[in-house]
């Protein structure tokens, strides 16, 4: 793959489809979006190893469903990682970029260097959440943190809640090429065993299957993503078009028009403004600094905001201005 080759599938979600087996699918690489992500932050490595996965989980998963606004992934547990939050929001017209945002809470003195990343999160439980926007309803999905991995929660999650069965492999870390400076890459691959009456599963080659052969089609697919390679995953030399046709080339993969994707925040004056607009007075005024302001920072992106205590909670007495 040619360095304007790299640039060029770099932030890209590839959607793919394999006729012959009656499954969908993506590729994804998130390099600037991941380095963005946790430059925000000054995060150990056991927690950037799991903004990384969770923020690739998101990227894939995100574009699956026909999304009007926000997929989410939360992650809570009792261990030193006590929370993970990834979000990822649909383009906003077509031809747009979707944007990702994650953050993580923990607790320093807690994690142990010596223990797996994933081990950092300890009891707890894995959630998606979906939500359409203003007039809808959120929707939320749960299956607990009793897996090796938040990718095999991910699988476990839509085989209980959606029943489609669904396989991940992902890869991440930071780059080491002689004469480029460090930086995370991340890239993956999800693929989903679809029903034949699926309206998902399009085009003149796509030929409805019987239980039998789904279940071969299924394993003998799995067998093929087994061997894929992690450098094939985050590496330089392989375009993710090119990675299809080597492990799928017998499946009759379909590739269709990538969805490219960048660092976002929605954060706002306004937003932290509603945050706040269940508190009264005395509560304010407990949130009021020695400097007179109220003061927060978006856990995404590390934001500062700092506004007038008047304009704030449900009692406030001065109209907002948030250009403050």
């Amino acid at each position: 793959m040619t360095k304007t080759a790299q640039i060029a599938w770099d932030d890209t979600i590839l959607p793919f489809q394999l006729d012959r087996a009656n499954i969908r699918g993506r590729v994804a690489r998130l390099d600037g979006v991941l380095e963005q992500v946790l430059s925000q932050h000054n995060y150990p490595p056991q927690i950037e190893a799991l903004i990384a996965e969770v923020a690739l989980l998101t990227a894939l998963i995100g574009p699956t469903i026909k999304l009007r606004w926000k997929l989410s992934i939360q992650v809570r547990g009792d261990g030193p990682a006590r929370i993970l939050a990834a979000d990822y929001y649909a383009p906003e017209k077509e031809g747009a970029p979707a944007r990702i945002r994650a953050y993580a809470s923990f607790d320093a003195d807690r994690l142990d260097a010596d223990q797996p990343a994933f081990s950092q999160i300890g009891k707890g439980y894995f959630a998606i959440l979906i939500d359409q926007g203003e007039g809808t309803e959120p929707y939320q999905g749960v299956t607990p943190l009793d897996k090796k991995s938040l990718s095999e929660c991910a699988e476990t999650y839509f085989e209980q809640s959606e029943q489609i069965p669904t396989r991940f492999e992902l890869a991440f870390g930071r780059s080491q090429t002689p004469g480029v400076d460090e930086r995370w890459l991340a890239g993956g691959i999800m693929m989903q065993h679809m029903p034949n009456a699926s309206p998902l599963m399009v085009g003149a080659d796509y030929t409805p299957t019987s239980d039998e052969d789904d279940a071969e089609n299924w394993t003998r697919t799995n067998i093929l993503l087994d061997t894929v390679e992690e450098l094939e995953l985050i590496g330089p030399s392989v375009a993710p078009t090119d990675l299809l046709l080597r492990l799928f080339h017998e499946e009759q993969p379909r590739i269709f028009d990538p969805q490219k994707v960048e660092f976002g925040c929605t954060c706002s004056p306004a937003k932290v403004r509603q945050s706040l607009s269940i508190y009264s007075a005395k509560d304010i005024a407990h949130m009021t600094t020695e400097a007179g302001v109220v003061t927060a920072d978006c856990q995404f992106c590390g934001k500062h905001y700092e506004m007038n205590p008047k304009t704030l909670g449900f009692e406030a007495t001065e109209p907002a201005d948030d250009a403050e």
